[in-house]
């Protein structure tokens, strides 16, 4: 018996649609393996369609108040808690996360966001007006850019939508949102959600592949093009955007250090560290998976950090004991085993290691330690539940091996001495710092990196200000 597979379609000018030429993807929960849905696999018609729906959206909603935006924004916030339930049963489905983790650690701050932008777009700040020529006033306005084009990635699909189309819309902005090709669900759950709330035209979905994306960052029509996801992809939509000279918004990579010093509190940090590393298997940017820890207690701390990764459970999503659910797709169950297969003679396998059961994409919980600072795996992003460990004498080369890769988005520093935790905050080359902690976001302050991490905020009012233009506007005094 074949069971019929769900029917996923976009979302343009405030219809749902199949794509123009009928093709289809099957989506597969990665908790199983198995299809359960189709999704269109959106073309240049697809793209031309939505990018013309939100053109002639952009006029109307540019010209709405904040007060009108606010109120728009904190209605789709209420209706998102409201229908909790069947968004976590979505992402769940999309995903494999845990039922119970993605309804406590996602959809609550999912909700908080909207509701921070609804109140940010009564907020901008801008300079006050003033006569800095005699006989002349200027003033200074922020405006939106126009219609945004963003693409969201299949790690968190539902948190990291809103971070995108939350922002633009306070601003008085526009948006086709493209989610991932294994993760559409929720978005086009979303999508059903706001229909009742946002005129048409506003927000578009338009599920597809990586030439979906690419024909969407390439379209004359976005003023802005902005995308979560690899360093790879985001090099090609920063040289495709080069063309026509559009802003862009990268969030790409990390390989987060997690500096531990002797003074720490090692109880506290291989608990937080364990969670922090393991939590969403590892497919997080942020996650505390490359450990620094001082030479004079790094046996100690790997037997501990060994010991809760086999304590830590991997599991089907409606397993109340598990923290982490499946990779999300079989290339990238390969590509984590590829990093363990691949390791050098001088690494040691503390824990895990291997696959987890024959169904779905799962993986344990690994701990690597003995590694160098030009390991593969200690270089280039995992993504995956694997912590490794390295060892350092003091708080200088600390620093040299925390700084010494391509990313720098996140990092943690864990001592309790004041003094040096100032100075390594200080000095290490990272868009967000935490001491004594590990991947606590909040709406208020900004997220996002340097170096190859890419450029631009979420969250805050600087991903705010990131979705504006800023214009001169100078009048006479005789006139």
């Amino acid at each position: 018996m074949t069971t019929e597979l769900r029917r996923l379609r976009n979302y343009i000018g405030g219809e749902f649609k199949d794509a123009a030429d009928g093709r289809t993807t099957e989506v597969v929960n990665p908790a199983t393996g198995e299809a359960y849905a189709t999704a269109p696999l959106s073309g240049q018609a697809d793209v031309d369609a939505a990018m013309a729906a939100a053109a002639a959206a952009f006029p109307g909603w540019r010209d709405t108040t904040p007060a009108e935006r606010q109120k728009a924004l904190l209605k789709i916030a209420d209706a998102f808690e409201a229908r909790a339930d069947e968004l976590v049963a979505a992402e769940s489905e999309n995903t494999g996360k845990p039922l119970g983790l993605t309804a406590s650690e996602e959809l609550p701050p999912m909700v908080d966001q909207i509701r921070f932008f609804a109140g940010a777009a009564r907020l901008l700040e801008g300079r006050s007006a003033g006569e800095y020529m005699e006989g002349l006033t200027s003033i200074v306005r922020r405006e939106p850019v126009g219609v945004c084009a963003q693409v969201a990635p299949w790690n968190y699909p539902m948190m990291m939508a809103v971070w995108k189309f939350a922002p633009a819309i306070a601003a008085g902005n526009t948006v086709v949102l493209k989610p991932s090709d294994t993760t559409p669900a929720s978005t086009v759950l979303m999508a059903e959600i706001i229909d009742s709330v946002l005129p048409k035209g506003v927000f578009n979905v338009v599920c597809g592949d990586r030439e979906t994306g690419k024909a969407m960052v390439e379209h004359s029509t976005p003023a802005m093009a902005s995308i979560t996801g690899s360093v790879r992809a985001g090099m090609q939509v920063a040289e495709s955007a080069s063309k026509d000279v559009k802003r862009v918004h990268l969030e790409l990579g990390g390989k987060a250090p997690v500096v531990v010093f002797e003074d720490a509190d090692l109880a506290k940090a291989v608990e937080d560290i364990a969670v922090a590393g393991y939590f969403n298997a590892g497919q997080d940017c942020t996650a505390a998976t490359r450990v620094l820890v001082h030479e004079s207690i790094h046996d100690e701390f790997v037997a501990a950090l060994a010991k809760a990764a086999s304590d830590t459970k991997t599991g089907q999503p409606d397993d109340e004991d598990v923290l982490y659910g499946p990779l999300n797709n079989p290339n990238q169950l390969k590509q984590v085993a590829g990093f363990i297969e691949r390791l050098p003679a001088h690494a040691k396998v503390e824990a895990g290691g291997h696959q987890v059961g024959e169904k779905g994409y799962f993986y344990a919980p690994t701990v690597v330690s003995g590694l160098k600072q030009d390991d593969e795996i200690i270089q280039n992003e995992v993504f995956g539940p694997v912590i490794t460990v390295q060892s350092f004498t003091d708080e200088s080369q600390a620093l040299e091996y925390a700084n010494g890769v391509e990313f720098a988005l996140a990092s943690s520093v864990w001592t309790k001495n004041h003094g040096r935790a100032m100075r390594m905050s200080k000095n290490l080359d990272f868009g967000c710092v935490w001491i004594n902690t590990h991947i606590p976001l909040v709406a208020e302050m900004p997220h996002g990196g340097f170096k190859k991490s890419g450029y631009g905020k979420d969250l805050s009012a600087y991903s705010f200000e990131d979705y504006t233009r800023i214009k001169h506007v100078m009048t006479s005094l005789d006139g």
